[in-house]
């Protein structure tokens, strides 16, 4: 029998669990839960590190009362051991004092290492106690408590299924046995009939607001920015209000961000930081440039930081600078590097020494906030990401993508993953072959699987159904983990 451990946040994927039981026929056996209130574990406890007042079973932390066991011995020896504890505390920081109100309290590297050594003994424990042998996980872990999930998961030797739904898939999902596999199949191994891909045609991404690809009005201090103001100023730094003046030059330097961003830019809308008015001002002083279309050049757009396609399926380079600086060291000396920001970034991953730090690399452009994405693929003559749809939106426009991280097309023909010596001019010369492309692309769809596990996606189906749509995915995940259907990347 498969026991199992699942990563479950959202309602909807508890009936996804149901159904699994039921359709396994006594096979499976859903052993642990982890996710929202009520699950065998509850998720936002362990990010936060603070008691659960309201839940009777979690009015302590997940590891009082617990002795340790050394049950994170094979993680604690892994070769792979800094970089998956790098990987955890970097994703742990997202609840830090300085990104959120409802913070844990966690100050230092030592700290992080502490809480990571002991919540990894903790986890494996539990895994070992309800004897798991697959940890399933309907999205690619990126939130902290499931990183360690995962990384527990693989030093036992317990086999994980990770799953994911991109965003131009609205009924359909990948899945592989590791992260590392994320992307990573054999298009020519396929009898896949190729699907149709109109050249030049991008992809409808409903996260993605048009007023964003051009110049327009900019922005006034509002109602919620000066809320979130005031509970920085009333939380951290209470002497501001016996301090008129210096509270006074603050609000202003508020103001002045909005005055200097678009308007679809709320900076300060749901939480404020000194270090976040930092960022904002640095990256203000960018809107005022213009584009050169007639220039070659890289288009690198930035990830939103923290989330999973950088955060987790860039690995080393979830640094997006390092991606960068790559980038920048690999081109001609004629050739520029055109980096615009993420619309939807905040001030994590991006202090005022990321601006300092950008500033030092030969070749690099920073551009407006309102440049047409569209265009700057179009016109580029390669486009670099760790994982983003601007490299398959390159694709369809004809241009190659070199990607450092497990983006979903990366084993389709016009991607290459970044590796140190590429010649990027060669790499442009070499284009899109789209033949081979439609071909590759109906292989990969053929690999993926029936079913949305991602509720941003039930509204965009046709007659959405939520128990077809739970039985759907639970028909695909038994038959992944009983062996009937390969994963989409890699293997099980």
């Amino acid at each position: 029998m498969a026991k199992l451990l699942c990563d479950v946040r959202g309602t909807y994927r508890l009936e996804f669990l149901r159904e699994i039981e039921k359709q396994s026929n006594g096979e499976i056996e859903i052993s642990l839960v982890v996710g929202d209130r009520g699950a065998d574990l509850f998720s936002r406890p362990i990010n936060t590190m603070k008691r659960d007042w309201r839940h009777e079973r979690l009015r302590k932390h997940h590891m009082q009362d617990t002795v340790h066991q050394s049950a994170n011995l094979d993680l604690l020896s892994s070769n792979e051991f800094h970089d998956m504890a790098t990987m955890a505390i970097d994703h742990f920081q997202r609840v830090s004092e300085n990104y959120n109100y409802n913070a844990h309290n966690l100050d230092n590297l030592q700290d992080y290492l502490d809480y990571y050594y002991m919540l990894t003994d903790v986890i494996a424990q539990r895994m070992i106690e309800e004897e798991i042998t697959h940890v399933v996980f309907f999205m690619t872990p990126h939130l902290g408590y499931d990183t360690v999930l995962y990384q527990v998961a693989k030093s036992l030797g317990i086999k994980t299924l990770v799953m994911n739904q991109q965003s131009l898939f609205n009924d359909r999902f990948f899945s592989s046995g590791a992260i590392d596999d994320y992307g990573v199949f054999d298009p020519s191994a396929s009898d896949a009939p190729a699907i149709p891909l109109e050249h030049g045609k991008l992809p409808d991404l409903f996260f993605m607001d048009g007023d964003w690809q051009k110049p327009g009005a900019t922005g006034k201090l509002n109602a919620k920015a000066v809320g979130s103001f005031l509970k920085y100023v009333l939380r951290r730094e209470p002497v501001l209000l016996l301090k008129p003046h210096r509270l006074y030059t603050l609000l202003k330097r508020v103001s002045d961000v909005y005055g200097s961003l678009p308007d679809w830019r709320d900076p300060f809308a749901h939480y404020f930081h000194k270090n976040a008015l930092a960022y904002y001002e640095h990256l203000a002083e960018f809107d005022r440039g213009t584009v050169d279309y007639e220039q070659k050049y890289v288009y690198v757009p930035l990830h939103n930081q923290p989330e999973m396609s950088a955060s987790t399926l860039g690995g080393r380079y979830r640094d997006q600078l390092l991606m960068i600086e790559a980038i920048a060291r690999s081109i001609p000396d004629d050739w520029q590097v055109y980096v615009k920001e993420n619309p939807r970034q905040g001030l994590f991953a991006r202090g005022p020494f990321f601006f300092h730090r950008l500033s030092r690399i030969p070749n690099v452009k920073m551009l407006p906030s309102f440049a047409d994405s569209a265009a700057l693929v179009a016109n580029a003559q390669v486009v670099g990401t760790v994982a983003g749809t601007a490299g398959w939106e390159g694709l369809l426009s004809g241009v190659p993508a070199v990607v450092f991280g497990g983006a979903w097309y990366r084993s389709l023909p016009g991607v290459t993953p970044y590796q140190e010596g590429l010649n990027f001019a060669q790499i442009a010369a070499q284009g899109v072959d789209h033949a081979a492309l439609e071909k590759a692309y109906g292989a990969l769809v053929d690999r993926s699987h029936e079913g949305a596990i991602d509720g941003l996606f039930f509204d965009k189906i046709d007659g959405f159904n939520s128990a077809e749509n739970a039985a759907l995915v639970a028909k695909s995940v038994t038959k992944i983990i009983q062996g009937d259907v390969p994963t989409t990347y890699g293997k099980l």
